[in-house]
């Protein structure tokens, strides 16, 4: 298996918790959070991150609302519910535990 596709198959299976992180620091809007996500590497476009968004929504994970204040087009904001948060929280406790494993596993190999 190449470093790209291992890549590829971690990054999909913590992208929805590199949302969860990033509106745990306020609501961004769904262009603001393709921009964070792609500058860290975490997804190649925008098209990936909007049936992610649907599916955190209907998993009732983050809450959008519209504004129209301003110029411009209106924007869709995100904002990280309770359940959101709490599901952060846990991801959270097993990601460090898991990376600790983990990396003893790969220490103990070389």
């Amino acid at each position: 298996m190449s470093e790209e596709r291992i890549a590829t198959n971690l990054r999909k299976g913590v992208l929805e918790y590199c949302v969860l992180a990033l509106l745990s620091h306020g609501e961004k809007y769904g262009l603001e959070l393709a921009g964070d996500l792609t500058a860290r590497e975490l997804i190649a476009s925008e098209g990936s991150l909007y049936p992610l968004l649907a599916r955190m929504r209907e998993n009732g994970l983050v809450e959008p609302r519209w504004d129209t204040s301003g110029t411009g087009r209106p924007r869709r904001y995100y904002a990280i519910t309770q359940h959101g948060s709490e599901q952060l929280a846990t991801f959270t406790r097993v990601w460090v535990s898991l990376g600790a494993q983990v990396d003893a596993l790969l220490e103990g190999s070389r």
